[in-house]
């Protein structure tokens, strides 16, 4: 691997690390924001899930807006969105010593890279880095070239990593139907993508165990599962990976929309440290 896996490595001070989900309950601005209970009650939840995730022993966790449903365009995501996930990254930091990134839904990647400038969070994943695709919001298009250059502008070239996906879950693909997943993930690399994330169709599904190991051998930087990996899998998919962002396999039943479930996680981690060789 090239330089960028040394910065990975260097991140996250362990093979194959396991990111933990700390998914926000919905934002001022989104539709279902709760005004009376307000940003409160958001940063009270995401401590909540964000303590139990390491307590259960995380490697890192990832922030997302999981629920401004129904997601915009990056182009329309705007001032109070950033100021919100600022807000809630903060009092993370300030309570938890774990590596943090962070996600902007819809692939607003230049948000999500002034918020991990500001807050020292270390990653950004880019849902389309290179290419486009039909997503329920519309054509998404490539965020790298943009991302890349802002990320320059803030002189954070060496701060912010950025993470990108492919033939990304939720979403059609036709456009690019002549270009193999193989020319996709290299086309990641190109658009200088510090890792890459391989997904199955949709939230909760794995992506092909051959997939992975074949997109491994092609790329020159880390390979992370970004959605699907349980603890039943686990064995199969993670000594393929070179890590994964974890989500629905930490709630309490396995559900997305519930709270994160410590014993879940520590069940998880202990089985992924077995299989990574951790003393």
């Amino acid at each position: 691997m090239d330089q960028r896996g040394e910065r990975f490595a260097a991140v996250f001070g362990t093979s194959k690390p396991i990111i933990g989900m700390v998914h926000l309950k919905p934002l001022p601005g989104a539709p279902r924001y709760d005004s009376g209970a307000g940003m409160g009650r958001i940063i009270e939840m995401a401590l909540e899930d964000a303590e139990a995730l390491v307590s259960g022993g995380i490697d890192a966790l990832q922030v997302e807006n999981q629920w401004d449903r129904p997601f915009q365009k990056s182009e329309d995501v705007g001032f109070e969105t950033v100021a919100a996930i600022t807000a809630v990254i903060e009092r993370l930091k300030s309570r938890l010593e774990i590596p943090i990134g962070v996600t902007v839904h819809l692939n607003a990647v230049r948000q999500a890279v002034a918020i991990a400038v500001a807050t020292g969070c270390r990653w950004v994943r880019a849902f389309e880095m290179a290419n486009a695709y039909i997503s329920n919001a519309g054509i998404v298009e490539a965020a790298g070239p943009a991302a890349t250059r802002y990320r320059t502008f803030l002189r954070a070239d060496d701060d912010v990593m950025i993470f990108g996906d492919f033939h990304v879950k939720h979403g059609s693909h036709q456009i690019l139907s002549d270009r193999s997943l193989f020319e996709q993930a290299d086309d990641v690399v190109t658009a200088l993508g510090d890792a890459v994330i391989v997904t199955g169709l949709k939230t909760g599904r794995p992506p092909d165990k051959d997939d992975i190991a074949d997109i491994g051998k092609a790329v020159s930087v880390p390979v992370l599962i970004g959605s699907g990996l349980s603890y039943e899998n686990l064995d199969q998919l993670l000594p393929l990976s070179d890590g994964a962002i974890v989500g629905s396999s930490f709630k309490i039943d396995g559900v997305l929309a519930n709270p994160v479930d410590k014993k879940r996680v520590r069940k998880f981690m202990d089985k992924a440290k077995r299989i990574r060789g951790d003393s």
